[in-house]
Protein backbone atom coordinates (compact mmCIF):
# COMPACT_ATOMS: atom_id res chain seq x y z
CA UNK A 1 0.00 0.00 0.00
CA UNK A 2 1.47 3.66 -0.77
CA UNK A 3 0.71 5.26 2.46
CA UNK A 4 0.11 9.22 2.16
CA UNK A 5 3.22 9.87 4.01
CA UNK A 6 4.94 8.23 1.26
CA UNK A 7 4.00 10.15 -1.74
CA UNK A 8 5.46 12.61 -3.71
CA UNK A 9 4.67 15.36 -6.41
CA UNK A 10 4.23 13.91 -9.90
CA UNK A 11 3.83 10.56 -9.35
CA UNK A 12 0.88 8.65 -10.94
CA UNK A 13 -1.26 6.91 -7.76
CA UNK A 14 -4.05 3.63 -8.02
CA UNK A 15 -4.82 3.21 -4.42
CA UNK A 16 -7.42 2.72 -1.38
CA UNK A 17 -7.86 5.27 0.65
CA UNK A 18 -10.98 6.25 3.45
CA UNK A 19 -12.83 9.21 2.10
CA UNK A 20 -12.63 11.20 5.11
CA UNK A 21 -14.55 14.35 3.60
CA UNK A 22 -16.83 14.35 0.71
CA UNK A 23 -18.39 18.66 -0.67
CA UNK A 24 -19.59 18.50 -4.02
CA UNK A 25 -18.21 22.42 -4.95
CA UNK A 26 -18.51 24.59 -8.07
CA UNK A 27 -16.10 26.50 -9.92
CA UNK A 28 -15.64 30.23 -10.94
CA UNK A 29 -17.47 29.37 -13.97
CA UNK A 30 -20.13 27.31 -12.10
CA UNK A 31 -19.00 24.08 -12.77
CA UNK A 32 -19.18 21.24 -10.38
CA UNK A 33 -16.09 19.25 -8.69
CA UNK A 34 -15.91 17.06 -5.58
CA UNK A 35 -13.61 18.35 -2.73
CA UNK A 36 -12.19 15.42 -1.01
CA UNK A 37 -10.41 14.45 1.74
CA UNK A 38 -8.72 10.86 1.89
CA UNK A 39 -7.08 9.16 4.96
CA UNK A 40 -5.27 6.08 5.78
CA UNK A 41 -3.16 6.01 8.91
CA UNK A 42 -0.51 8.01 8.18
CA UNK A 43 -2.69 11.08 7.86
CA UNK A 44 -4.57 13.23 5.17
CA UNK A 45 -4.85 14.15 1.87
CA UNK A 46 -6.48 17.22 -0.16
CA UNK A 47 -8.23 15.72 -3.58
CA UNK A 48 -10.21 17.28 -6.60
CA UNK A 49 -12.05 15.75 -8.77
CA UNK A 50 -12.51 18.36 -11.37
CA UNK A 51 -14.63 16.15 -13.93
CA UNK A 52 -17.08 14.42 -12.71
CA UNK A 53 -17.64 11.87 -15.97
CA UNK A 54 -18.32 7.99 -15.85
CA UNK A 55 -14.96 7.11 -14.24
CA UNK A 56 -16.25 8.42 -11.25
CA UNK A 57 -18.89 6.13 -9.89
CA UNK A 58 -21.15 6.71 -6.95
CA UNK A 59 -19.90 7.02 -3.52
CA UNK A 60 -20.41 8.69 -0.06
CA UNK A 61 -18.56 10.11 2.76
CA UNK A 62 -16.63 8.02 4.92
CA UNK A 63 -16.77 4.99 2.30
CA UNK A 64 -13.39 3.51 1.09
CA UNK A 65 -12.51 4.25 -2.41
CA UNK A 66 -10.38 2.75 -4.71
CA UNK A 67 -8.49 5.96 -6.47
CA UNK A 68 -6.70 6.90 -9.79
CA UNK A 69 -4.95 9.97 -9.85
CA UNK A 70 -1.98 12.41 -9.98
CA UNK A 71 0.08 13.88 -6.85
CA UNK A 72 0.39 17.62 -7.59
CA UNK A 73 0.86 20.58 -4.97
CA UNK A 74 -1.03 23.57 -4.31
CA UNK A 75 0.22 26.04 -1.94
CA UNK A 76 2.84 24.06 -0.64
CA UNK A 77 0.84 20.97 0.11
CA UNK A 78 0.41 17.92 -1.68
CA UNK A 79 -3.15 17.51 -3.52
CA UNK A 80 -4.41 14.74 -5.44
CA UNK A 81 -5.75 15.34 -9.22
CA UNK A 82 -8.60 12.40 -9.25
CA UNK A 83 -9.80 10.53 -13.11
CA UNK A 84 -11.46 7.58 -11.81
CA UNK A 85 -13.31 6.67 -8.27
CA UNK A 86 -15.00 3.24 -7.55
CA UNK A 87 -16.34 2.30 -3.65
CA UNK A 88 -14.37 -0.34 -2.60
CA UNK A 89 -16.27 -3.86 -1.39
CA UNK A 90 -15.69 -5.64 2.07
CA UNK A 91 -12.03 -8.26 1.59
CA UNK A 92 -10.49 -4.95 -0.89
CA UNK A 93 -9.02 -3.26 2.46
CA UNK A 94 -7.82 -3.71 6.19
CA UNK A 95 -9.36 -0.85 8.09
CA UNK A 96 -6.07 -1.10 10.32
CA UNK A 97 -4.28 0.69 7.46
CA UNK A 98 -6.81 3.90 7.61
CA UNK A 99 -7.11 4.27 11.23
CA UNK A 100 -3.84 6.17 13.14
CA UNK A 101 -2.59 4.39 16.31
CA UNK A 102 -0.43 5.40 18.70
CA UNK A 103 2.98 4.27 17.87
CA UNK A 104 2.96 3.22 21.88
CA UNK A 105 1.58 -0.21 23.13
CA UNK A 106 -1.76 0.90 24.68
CA UNK A 107 -2.69 -1.93 27.47
CA UNK A 108 0.90 -0.86 28.98
CA UNK A 109 0.21 2.64 28.92
CA UNK A 110 -2.96 1.84 30.42
CA UNK A 111 -1.44 -0.23 32.97
CA UNK A 112 0.83 2.95 33.46
CA UNK A 113 -1.94 4.92 34.03
CA UNK A 114 -3.51 2.57 36.47
CA UNK A 115 -0.59 2.50 38.63
CA UNK A 116 -0.45 5.82 39.08
CA UNK A 117 -4.25 6.15 40.40
CA UNK A 118 -2.92 3.22 42.72
CA UNK A 119 -0.68 6.08 44.16
CA UNK A 120 -3.94 8.32 45.43
CA UNK A 121 -4.65 8.06 48.93
CA UNK A 122 -8.03 10.12 49.64
CA UNK A 123 -10.27 8.07 49.87
CA UNK A 124 -13.13 10.20 47.77
CA UNK A 125 -10.61 10.94 44.94
CA UNK A 126 -9.80 6.78 44.76
CA UNK A 127 -13.00 6.11 44.58
CA UNK A 128 -13.96 8.28 41.79
CA UNK A 129 -11.24 7.03 39.50
CA UNK A 130 -11.39 3.53 40.34
CA UNK A 131 -15.83 4.52 39.02
CA UNK A 132 -14.27 4.70 35.60
CA UNK A 133 -10.77 3.37 35.18
CA UNK A 134 -11.15 0.03 37.26
CA UNK A 135 -15.20 -0.53 37.56
CA UNK A 136 -16.47 0.90 34.13
CA UNK A 137 -15.37 -1.54 31.25
CA UNK A 138 -17.33 0.17 28.33
CA UNK A 139 -15.71 3.35 29.61
CA UNK A 140 -12.32 1.77 29.84
CA UNK A 141 -13.01 0.45 25.76
CA UNK A 142 -14.03 3.78 24.98
CA UNK A 143 -10.95 5.76 26.73
CA UNK A 144 -8.19 3.30 25.11
CA UNK A 145 -9.37 4.03 21.69
CA UNK A 146 -10.21 7.51 21.83
CA UNK A 147 -8.19 10.32 20.22
CA UNK A 148 -7.32 13.48 21.81
CA UNK A 149 -7.96 15.92 19.42
CA UNK A 150 -9.60 15.88 15.75
CA UNK A 151 -6.11 17.23 14.54
CA UNK A 152 -3.23 19.33 16.08
CA UNK A 153 -2.33 16.54 18.63
CA UNK A 154 -2.67 13.19 19.69
CA UNK A 155 -5.51 12.74 16.54
CA UNK A 156 -5.04 8.56 16.52
CA UNK A 157 -6.39 5.73 18.24
CA UNK A 158 -5.25 5.68 21.73
CA UNK A 159 -4.23 9.52 21.49
CA UNK A 160 -6.61 10.78 24.69
CA UNK A 161 -4.66 7.86 26.54
CA UNK A 162 -1.14 9.11 25.37
CA UNK A 163 -2.15 12.48 26.16
CA UNK A 164 -3.39 11.98 29.43
CA UNK A 165 -0.74 9.46 30.63
CA UNK A 166 1.57 12.53 29.34
CA UNK A 167 0.10 14.93 31.21
CA UNK A 168 -0.18 13.26 34.32
CA UNK A 169 3.50 12.16 34.62
CA UNK A 170 4.56 16.13 34.41
CA UNK A 171 2.22 16.18 36.89
CA UNK A 172 3.43 13.61 39.48
CA UNK A 173 6.59 15.43 38.91
CA UNK A 174 5.85 18.63 39.84
CA UNK A 175 4.21 17.75 42.70
CA UNK A 176 7.18 15.79 43.87
CA UNK A 177 9.25 18.75 43.30
CA UNK A 178 6.37 21.71 45.21
CA UNK A 179 5.70 20.68 48.74
CA UNK A 180 2.81 23.54 47.66
CA UNK A 181 1.21 20.91 45.27
CA UNK A 182 -1.77 18.78 46.83
CA UNK A 183 -0.46 15.20 44.97
CA UNK A 184 -4.11 13.86 45.14
CA UNK A 185 -5.90 16.39 43.84
CA UNK A 186 -3.55 17.41 40.85
CA UNK A 187 -2.95 13.50 39.72
CA UNK A 188 -6.87 12.94 39.87
CA UNK A 189 -6.95 16.38 37.70
CA UNK A 190 -4.42 15.57 35.50
CA UNK A 191 -6.21 11.81 34.64
CA UNK A 192 -9.56 13.58 34.02
CA UNK A 193 -8.73 16.83 32.59
CA UNK A 194 -10.15 15.35 28.97
CA UNK A 195 -12.31 13.23 29.52
CA UNK A 196 -14.72 15.02 28.09
CA UNK A 197 -13.14 14.45 24.77
CA UNK A 198 -14.93 10.89 24.85
CA UNK A 199 -18.01 12.70 24.37
CA UNK A 200 -17.00 15.67 22.66
CA UNK A 201 -15.03 13.58 19.33
CA UNK A 202 -16.85 10.97 17.96
CA UNK A 203 -14.81 7.48 17.40
CA UNK A 204 -12.56 6.31 14.79
CA UNK A 205 -13.38 6.42 11.82
CA UNK A 206 -15.18 9.49 11.85
CA UNK A 207 -12.92 11.32 14.39
CA UNK A 208 -15.18 14.28 14.19
CA UNK A 209 -17.12 16.61 16.64
CA UNK A 210 -20.33 15.77 18.01
CA UNK A 211 -23.16 17.64 18.15
CA UNK A 212 -22.45 18.20 22.32
CA UNK A 213 -18.93 18.77 21.13
CA UNK A 214 -19.98 21.99 19.00
CA UNK A 215 -22.30 22.97 21.24
CA UNK A 216 -20.96 22.32 24.63
CA UNK A 217 -17.04 21.37 24.84
CA UNK A 218 -14.79 18.73 26.49
CA UNK A 219 -14.35 21.34 29.25
CA UNK A 220 -18.03 21.74 30.05
CA UNK A 221 -18.30 18.14 29.25
CA UNK A 222 -16.02 16.70 31.17
CA UNK A 223 -17.03 18.87 34.60
CA UNK A 224 -20.14 17.63 34.30
CA UNK A 225 -19.58 14.03 34.00
CA UNK A 226 -17.39 13.94 37.16
CA UNK A 227 -20.25 16.07 38.92
CA UNK A 228 -22.81 13.20 38.22
CA UNK A 229 -20.39 10.74 39.55
CA UNK A 230 -19.04 12.62 42.00
CA UNK A 231 -23.19 12.82 43.58
CA UNK A 232 -23.44 9.06 44.08
CA UNK A 233 -19.95 9.16 46.42
CA UNK A 234 -21.48 8.87 49.86
CA UNK A 235 -19.72 11.77 51.92
CA UNK A 236 -17.89 13.59 48.98
CA UNK A 237 -16.50 16.65 50.25
CA UNK A 238 -17.68 19.42 48.91
CA UNK A 239 -14.89 21.99 48.60
CA UNK A 240 -12.40 18.97 47.20
CA UNK A 241 -15.32 18.41 44.67
CA UNK A 242 -15.15 22.18 43.47
CA UNK A 243 -11.51 22.10 43.78
CA UNK A 244 -11.53 19.32 41.51
CA UNK A 245 -13.67 20.81 39.10
CA UNK A 246 -12.31 23.57 39.24
CA UNK A 247 -8.85 21.92 37.57
CA UNK A 248 -10.81 20.89 34.52
CA UNK A 249 -12.36 24.24 34.16
CA UNK A 250 -9.23 25.91 34.25
CA UNK A 251 -6.73 24.07 32.48
CA UNK A 252 -6.37 25.24 29.16
CA UNK A 253 -5.31 28.89 31.23
CA UNK A 254 -6.91 31.36 29.62
CA UNK A 255 -10.98 32.48 28.83
CA UNK A 256 -9.47 32.58 25.21
CA UNK A 257 -8.39 29.32 24.71
CA UNK A 258 -11.75 28.03 25.71
CA UNK A 259 -11.62 27.94 29.82
CA UNK A 260 -14.32 29.00 31.54
CA UNK A 261 -12.26 30.27 34.40
CA UNK A 262 -8.71 30.95 34.99
CA UNK A 263 -6.92 28.75 37.36
CA UNK A 264 -7.17 29.83 40.85
CA UNK A 265 -5.60 27.16 42.67
CA UNK A 266 -2.08 26.22 42.33
CA UNK A 267 -3.00 22.54 41.37
CA UNK A 268 -4.72 24.30 38.49
CA UNK A 269 -1.70 26.15 37.48
CA UNK A 270 0.30 22.99 37.27
CA UNK A 271 -2.46 21.35 35.41
CA UNK A 272 -2.42 24.08 32.80
CA UNK A 273 1.47 23.64 32.23
CA UNK A 274 1.47 20.33 31.96
CA UNK A 275 -1.80 20.26 29.88
CA UNK A 276 0.08 23.18 27.39
CA UNK A 277 4.12 21.41 27.78
CA UNK A 278 2.69 17.67 26.12
CA UNK A 279 0.45 19.32 23.71
CA UNK A 280 2.83 22.03 22.57
CA UNK A 281 5.73 18.87 22.16
CA UNK A 282 3.40 15.96 20.41
CA UNK A 283 2.63 18.93 17.61
CA UNK A 284 6.07 19.50 17.41
CA UNK A 285 6.70 16.00 17.27
CA UNK A 286 3.92 15.44 14.54
CA UNK A 287 5.32 18.38 12.56
CA UNK A 288 8.77 17.11 12.98
CA UNK A 289 8.09 13.71 12.07
CA UNK A 290 6.24 14.62 8.78
CA UNK A 291 9.18 16.25 7.26
CA UNK A 292 11.18 13.24 7.68
CA UNK A 293 14.73 13.54 7.74
CA UNK A 294 14.77 17.27 6.50
CA UNK A 295 16.87 20.08 8.89
CA UNK A 296 15.39 22.57 6.34
CA UNK A 297 13.49 25.13 7.79
CA UNK A 298 9.71 24.31 7.58
CA UNK A 299 7.87 27.52 7.64
CA UNK A 300 5.98 29.55 9.59
CA UNK A 301 3.79 27.73 12.01
CA UNK A 302 0.32 29.64 13.18
CA UNK A 303 0.26 27.63 16.71
CA UNK A 304 4.27 28.26 17.91
CA UNK A 305 4.01 31.70 15.78
CA UNK A 306 7.54 30.95 14.47
CA UNK A 307 9.39 29.47 11.47
CA UNK A 308 9.96 25.81 13.02
CA UNK A 309 12.97 22.98 11.55
CA UNK A 310 14.14 19.78 13.50
CA UNK A 311 17.50 20.13 15.13
CA UNK A 312 20.71 19.91 13.45
CA UNK A 313 22.34 16.22 13.78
Amino acid sequence: MRYINELREGEMLTEVYLCKIKNTLKTKMGKSYYSLVLQDKTGTLDAKVWELSNGIENFDQMDYIYIQGQITSFQGALQLNVNRIRKCQEGEFDPKDYMPVSKRDINEMFQELLSLIQTVKEPHLRKLLDAFFVEDKEFIKIFKDHSAAKSVHHGFIGGLLEHTLGVTKMCDYMASTYPVLNRDLLITSAIFHDVGKTEEISQFPQNDYTDDGQLLGHIYIGTEILGMKIRTIPGFPVKLASELKHCILAHHGELEYGSPKKPAIVEAVALNFADNADAKIQTMTEILDSAGDSTEWLGFNRLFESNIRATSK
